[in-house]
């Protein structure tokens, strides 16, 4: 049996190699489509490889997902299969005062960082799961939506 989708894992118990299961239950669904405002969660896995070097964690995996997302323009429910390769990197909270400005660069985009006892491994494969789904989901119905709301095309509404 796998993990649960709230873990977080203590870095001290961190073994390279080691190999994570995650599957959310129904709970842990309805909440996770709560969060991301999803009309539903039906199924959650994550599965991933660690390594581990000092506090740098580095976590490699895959996240398959069964949601639905409500349509952009008709917000009807549609059906979405999420399956992506992920890779996360775990690094401690960088030295520096509070408001100070941290610049990262396109391969620190991945990086979360962390207080050094534990990673947030599932608070960020939600996340994850977040960045992969589709930000404007159009159904059948959409045309026939946006055609009654005024819309004649991206773009172009008809005149009042």
């Amino acid at each position: 049996m796998g993990e649960r989708f709230s873990l977080a894992l203590p870095i001290a118990t961190i073994r390279d190699g080691d190999r994570i299961d995650l599957v959310a239950d129904a709970k842990e669904c309805a909440d996770i489509g709560n969060r991301l405002n999803l009309p539903s969660v039906s199924a959650l896995q994550a599965h991933a490889m660690l390594e581990r070097d000092g506090g740098n964690v580095t976590a490699k995996g895959r996240i398959k997902a069964s949601v639905e997302q409500s349509c952009v323009a008709s917000g009807e429910p549609i059906a979405a299969n999420i399956d992506e390769p992920f890779e996360l990197q775990f690094r401690p909270e960088p030295a520096g005062k509070p408001d100070e400005e941290i610049e990262l660069g396109a391969k620190d985009m991945d990086t979360i960082f962390h207080d050094g006892s534990t990673i947030p491994l599932g608070e960020s494969l939600v996340d994850t799961l977040a960045l992969c789904l589709d930000p404007y989901p159009r159904g059948p119905n959409a045309a026939a939506a946006l055609h009654e709301a005024g819309v004649l095309s991206e773009g172009r509404e008809l005149p009042l």
